[in-house]
């Protein structure tokens, strides 16, 4: 069962901020869930063309309808 814990990413180490009851050496799997996340750097011409074609594929299979509320600048920058 999936137990969400709280870490900070610190010099290539996840630190964790809640406590964690695993054993020792106990192999987890993490899912990332962070708006600051970066992008590899894609270096080679060839890969970059091939993943900009898939995105633009991606974007063309789901357009936004055009019955999609219109959303403000008051709506998207939203403070809590």
């Amino acid at each position: 069962m999936p137990n969400p814990l709280k870490a900070v990413y610190h010099n290539g180490t996840f630190v964790l901020k809640t406590d964690c009851h695993l054993p020792e050496g106990a192999e987890v799997e993490l899912w990332v869930n962070s708006s600051q996340l970066i992008a590899p750097k894609i270096s080679d011409p060839r890969e970059k063309a091939i993943f900009l074609r898939s995105l633009v594929e991606k974007m063309q299979q789901s357009p936004i309808p055009a019955t999609a509320p219109e959303l403000s600048r008051e709506s998207l920058h939203e403070r809590r």
